[in-house]
């Protein structure tokens, strides 16, 4: 069970799901999955990344590998010094707190490298204050070099661009297999809930419902079907998520030569839609709680899928980028020396600290094989420290 609402928690989901209600009126009955999480989430002063609520830390939703340690963005800077030179940038796309930021520039201010500029593009209004006030305590040679873009740069980089958790939030669409055909999911009001325009928004309910899908889905899926090794069972949902290839060619473009590297949870497409895995990877997180219905809490809750990172690497060479690594978060975080700076603690309360911190981070059933890392690189030939441990790119 969630948690309750607050007031005015309540009030704001009742104000989204109003709008998704009158989305839903206008075409007709029924939208599509990919839409009303676009609307629950990014809906401008209203959806989840939107509004100004507290989504990350004790006091928020959820909780991201930087905001567990700062062993994690120490081991980042450690990657990003291997491939920053001259000149080079770093661009963060959605920063949470501001806390993997900053690490990564204090680290790289340690060793004299650090980058020209640290770009952040973040689409969280609430996001980006606690970003400004935490980057704002920085020294003054390290904070002057942090801007806030509003857009995807322009003129290409050369140096890193980071992802951390992003793209788990992409709508995505939602299919079931019915009778060996293929049907997709959406949203409709509930039978109680059909009301005329200007009915209670207090009364509007949501509802799951199937339909024919459209030509798109219905050659993706197709496709999918056709590679997998083995058929799927009836009454198999899943997730596909067709918004990754033009978010990864857009992001291409920004990188004129380096490294990307994303963070997030996933797995390859084999394992992604394996028959034992019926009901799909979406998940909502509500004040520390994980649960799988969409349809409460619209507006204050995070809705994400796990990312199909062979999707993302299909996505990746075709637009000019190279798969350079693939590896558990395990791995990537051994690899560029997660027990050497565990180590550097030499006060035991600070030491156990850490340790524990670390196994959050390391772990099978914390996040150590759950989270995934991808780099993806552009006239970067470097041997990335990261996936010197683990190479699963065999697996995509």
């Amino acid at each position: 069970m969630t948690p309750a609402l607050s007031p005015e928690e309540q009030a704001h989901s009742r104000a989204v799901t109003a709008l998704i209600a009158e989305r839903i009126r206008a075409a007709g009955g029924w939208i599509p999955f990919e839409q009303f999480m676009e609307l629950a989430l990014y809906a401008p002063g209203l959806g989840y990344y939107s509004a100004g609520s507290v989504k990350l830390g004790p006091g928020g939703d959820f909780v991201t590998a930087p905001e567990i340690s700062d062993l994690f963005g120490r081991c980042v800077a450690r990657q990003c010094a291997q491939v920053l030179g001259h000149g080079a940038e770093i661009l963060e796309l959605g920063a949470g707190t501001g806390r993997m930021a900053a690490v990564i520039l204090e680290s790289l201010a340690a060793i004299g490298a650090l980058p020209t500029r640290y770009a952040i593009l973040e689409v969280s209004a609430d996001l980006s204050q606690r970003q400004r006030e935490r980057l704002g305590r920085l020294p003054r040679e390290i904070r002057e070099r942090v801007v806030w873009l509003d857009r995807l740069p322009e003129r290409p980089i050369n140096g890193v661009i980071l992802a951390n958790e992003v793209l788990d939030a992409l709508p995505c669409q939602r299919f079931v297999l019915v009778g060996g055909e293929v049907r997709e999911l959406g949203v409709a009001l509930a039978a109680e809930a059909s009301l005329e325009a200007g009915a209670s928004a207090a009364a509007v309910k949501l509802t799951e419902r199937a339909a024919a899908p459209d030509q798109a889905l219905e050659s993706a899926c197709a496709e999918l079907l056709r590679e997998l090794p083995a058929p799927l069972p009836e009454g198999y949902s899943s997730e596909i998520c067709s918004r990754v290839a033009p978010w990864i060619a857009g992001i291409a473009d920004c990188l004129e030569r380096g490294v990307m590297l994303l963070f997030d949870y996933g797995l390859p497409r084999a394992h992604y839609y394996h028959p034992q895995r019926t009901a799909g990877t979406l998940r909502c997180h509500f004040k520390q709680r994980v649960h799988d219905d969409p349809y409460i809490n619209v507006g204050v809750q995070d809705i994400t899928a796990w990312v199909d990172f062979t999707r993302v690497a299909e996505a990746a060479l075709a637009s000019g980028l190279d798969v350079s690594g693939f590896a558990t978060q395990a791995a990537f975080l051994l690899g560029t020396g997660i027990e050497s700076y565990l180590a550097e603690a030499v006060d035991p309360i600070a030491h156990a600290r850490l340790a524990g911190e670390a196994r959050r981070l390391l772990l099978p059933g914390e996040m150590g094989e759950a989270f995934k890392v991808m780099a993806l690189t552009r006239e970067c030939d470097a041997a990335l420290e990261g996936f010197a441990l683990q190479d699963l790119r065999h697996s995509l």
